[in-house]
């Protein structure tokens, strides 16, 4: 899970350096393309099969994770690195607010006082890291950070309610890469597609290879560890961006912001602990 943080850390920094040269659209598709490719040589080497019984839930899991990926790769390419993936990272107390909505809908008559703490720090540390780190003119890309928090809580979702139905990890990230191939390719034939330099392609490449490799060792990480400790390492993944946008942008969070991302990583993680206790 360490490694797989700093993947996607690294990924970030990628994703920022190629937003000078292609539109969000365009980086997803590539990233998607090379993630389609990797998974389905691994899967010909291993004898997989890309048959399934439900291609309902798979097309749902994937549009659900396509629109996430644009959003967060659009929001990397406006916000300091380390904002961005905090905003992301919040995927965690979305899906306590998921847990406190689904039990008032199906007329619980308590809440979970704890829970709904870990969703209101998490909403005070959103705050605080916005506030002063953003201008006027990054609103859009900070609201479109904090919805790909909220469609990657949905997409975990789906993830473990297709993991239910059996469906191996290869077979859900294969289709999803497809569909984002697809989706990301008309997009960006529609806005227009940029032509490549060797320092633009690589940047590509070291995408899309950086995305899939991380995404497999995280699904290494959740099938052979404890689950408080993956999702205390995988915040880890804000520090390594942080470094990052200081080293390569002079990007500096401030104290508020700093206490910000404190706060977030608290309500992700006892979000996580509480949902686990929930679920025993």
């Amino acid at each position: 899970m360490l490694g797989a943080s700093f993947l996607f850390a690294t990924m970030g920094l990628c994703v920022k350096l190629a937003s000078a040269h292609y539109g969000a659209a365009e980086i997803v598709m590539y990233r998607s393309l090379v993630g389609m490719l990797f998974i389905g040589v691994l899967m010909r080497s291993r004898g997989g099969t890309l048959r399934t019984g439900v291609p309902g839930m798979h097309f749902w899991r994937s549009v659900t994770g396509v629109v996430s990926l644009s959003l967060w790769f659009f929001a990397i390419g406006g916000l300091p690195l380390a904002t961005a993936m905090t905003l992301n990272y919040m995927s965690s107390v979305w899906m306590a607010v998921f847990m406190i909505g689904g039990a008032v809908l199906a007329g619980g008559t308590r809440v979970d006082g704890r829970l709904l703490a870990a969703v209101l720090a998490g909403f005070a540390g959103v705050a605080l890291v916005l506030r002063p780190t953003i201008g006027q003119q990054q609103l859009w890309h900070g609201l479109a950070g904090l919805l790909s928090g909220v469609l990657a809580a949905l997409a975990y979702l789906q993830v473990t309610a297709l993991g239910r139905t059996g469906e191996p990890g290869y077979r859900i990230v294969f289709y999803f890469s497809a569909l984002g191939s697809v989706a990301g390719f008309a997009i960006a034939l529609a806005a227009g597609l940029h032509g490549h330099s060797w320092r633009g392609a690589s940047l590509l490449l070291a995408v899309g290879l950086l995305a899939t490799t991380a995404q497999l060792m995280m699904t290494r990480a959740y099938a052979v560890g404890r689950t408080l400790s993956n999702a205390a390492l995988q915040y880890t993944g804000i520090g390594f961006a942080t470094a990052y946008g200081a080293l390569w942008f002079d990007e500096r969070l401030t104290p508020t912001a700093l206490a910000g991302v404190g706060l977030i990583a608290a309500a992700g993680l006892s979000a996580n602990l509480l949902r686990q206790r929930a679920g025993a």
